[in-house]
């Protein structure tokens, strides 16, 4: 299988230069994804691009075709995936600026379809480890490549929005839950990636203190595009130094991403239902 290295991202990656770039329009079982995605190739590397609100911003939260997204980049043969994402943070020492490569999450979101499966073919993987271990130690070598204080670790919370939190939700998740960062998009995202058996990495981008930090007042956009438009050269320069150190990627994934539905579908196969498993072969046609 040929390393695939799918990008999920923001402004910060449209700068990005593929060679042979392209713009492809991708249609799902799902439905259409965020935005066409820009394919091409980085050191020799496929890559695929996929603006996760559109460009332009045109989607909320929490009305992100998670389920297309994650499809499409299956679709075109993506076998890592790395998401890149703003995020406020719980913690002094994550300040501004930083990168926090990810490794659990909680989960504050409502009404996200957050499955493939369902009613006809009920599946249940693990989500115990629910980033690649392998690929976020990657990614943090890139980081720290393209010059940036990275922490090696954290816990993300996932919150709905698009309101950012009051005081006391911050202090709450900060004090007595024990996150380190806050953001709106990483799930379903995560669920999604593990269920498609894709190797999957969040790179967080502190642009806050979220509204706990009294020293620094409440989240202001204004303030959060700012580092955000600072960070733009630095997302690149990931992005860039990435295919090179997962040319080494070994297959399969040793930490069994990419084997997840190995013995996750539970539903007997007579009783399937025909129309779900037409759909669910674009993300698990190996178990099915």
């Amino acid at each position: 299988m040929t390393v695939h290295l799918g990008l999920i991202g923001g402004s910060g990656l449209y700068g990005l230069v593929l060679d042979d770039a392209e713009w492809r329009p991708i249609e799902t079982p799902w439905g259409a994804p965020s935005d066409a995605i820009l394919t091409g190739r980085l050191g020799g590397m496929p890559v695929s691009f996929l603006p996760r609100h559109g460009r332009s911003h045109v989607h909320a939260p929490g009305e992100l075709p998670a389920r297309a997204n994650i499809a499409a980049l299956r679709m075109l043969g993506v076998t890592d995936v790395v998401s890149i994402s703003a995020v406020g943070s719980f913690r002094e020492k994550m300040a501004p600026g930083d990168i926090v490569v990810v490794d659990q999450f909680v989960d504050r979101t409502v009404g996200r379809p957050a499955s493939f499966f369902g009613t006809g073919c009920v599946a249940h993987v693990s989500l115990a480890q629910p980033t690649c271990p392998r690929l976020s130690r990657l990614a943090a070598d890139a980081a720290e490549a393209a010059g940036a204080t990275v922490h090696r670790g954290g816990t993300y919370l996932c919150m709905e929005g698009p309101q950012f939190s009051s005081r006391a939700e911050s202090r709450l998740w900060r004090e007595v839950w024990g996150c380190d960062v806050i953001g709106m998009t990483a799930l379903p995202e995560a669920r999604l990636a593990r269920e498609a058996e894709l190797c999957y990495a969040t790179v967080a981008m502190v642009t806050d203190y979220d509204s706990w930090h009294e020293g620094h007042g409440a989240v202001d956009v204004a303030a959060v595009l700012a580092v955000l438009a600072a960070n733009v050269a630095l997302a690149r320069d990931l992005a860039t130094l990435l295919p090179e150190r997962l040319a080494e990627r070994g297959m399969p994934c040793r930490d069994g991403c990419d084997r997840a539905l190995d013995h996750a579908l539970i539903t007997a196969a007579d009783r399937r239902d025909p129309a779900l498993l037409e759909r669910l072969r674009t993300i698990a046609g190996r178990v099915l």
